[in-house]
């Protein structure tokens, strides 16, 4: 019974973990500025907040993103051939 109490904790962790990262990920690739656009009265909606991003911005932070994603993904091959 203690196996699966821990094997589901081990896995409710790793998604926590996963999304914590993600999330700082993201923080980091956008700066702490806001996203712009989508609905009236959504949080991050107003372009006239000052700390909104302008469209070099979004485009840096997207690169960024992308680059995290190669990252995570070449961490995990990297674990794969170090197993053998």
């Amino acid at each position: 019974m203690n196996q699966i109490i821990n094997m589901f904790m081990r896995l409710f962790m790793r998604k926590i973990m996963s999304r914590g990262i993600d999330a700082g990920i993201d923080m980091a690739a956008r700066r702490g500025r806001r996203r712009t656009g989508g609905e009236p009265g959504a949080a991050g909606a107003d372009p006239e907040a000052g700390d909104a991003m302008t469209p070099e911005e979004k485009q840096r932070a997207r690169e960024a993103k992308a680059m995290a994603r190669k990252a995570r993904q070449s961490a995990r091959a990297i674990r794969r051939i170090s197993r053998f």
